[in-house]
């Protein structure tokens, strides 16, 4: 008698947007972007706040609907070469953008690895886990890991002490 083959569960489905940064391709959930742009309107943060370790993390500033997002570079970030960005993500859940290099295509995930015990410093915070498409291991990235809000804070301190506003 043939063995009757049980379908495996369907896993929950998670879209992700692809990009690029020196090279390496990366994905983020989509529900954490909202919105893929140039680097148009970008404003070069000032270098006044860059010998400040969070400071140093953030090349440019954008304004939308009077909040400003501070504009992290995701080559810095990760510790990859510098590269000729072109793209920014604008993050939905903070007032955060990432630059890099650019933009692929949306993509279904539907399952994510946990990442191997051989990640073991900063990269354990940077990513959510791994995912396999098209045969190809991607690491999908950790929105929250490129400015915390302790950081934000800072940031924005940073801005307002520059625009001569007493912070106390």
């Amino acid at each position: 008698m043939r063995q009757q083959r049980i379908p495996s569960p369907k896993g929950a489905r998670e879209n992700v947007i692809l990009f690029a940064v020196a090279g390496f391709k990366f994905a983020i959930a989509a529900g954490a972007v909202s919105e893929i742009r140039s680097m148009e309107g970008l404003e070069r943060f000032s270098a006044g706040h860059a010998g400040h370790k969070v400071g140093a993390k953030v090349d440019y500033t954008l304004q939308r609907n009077g909040v400003t997002f501070f504009v992290v570079n995701a080559a810095r970030h990760f510790y990859l070469r510098s590269t000729q960005s072109s793209r920014v993500l604008v993050l939905r859940h903070a007032a955060v953008g990432v630059l890099v290099d650019s933009t692929d295509r949306m993509a279904e995930i539907s399952f994510l690895h946990s990442l191997p015990m051989a990640f073991t410093g900063e990269e354990r915070d940077w990513y959510r886990g791994l995912a396999i498409l098209n045969g190809e291991t991607l690491p999908i990235v950790n929105q929250a890991a490129f400015l915390s809000r302790g950081e934000l804070a800072v940031l924005r301190a940073m801005t307002l002490q520059a625009q001569g506003v007493s912070v106390g």
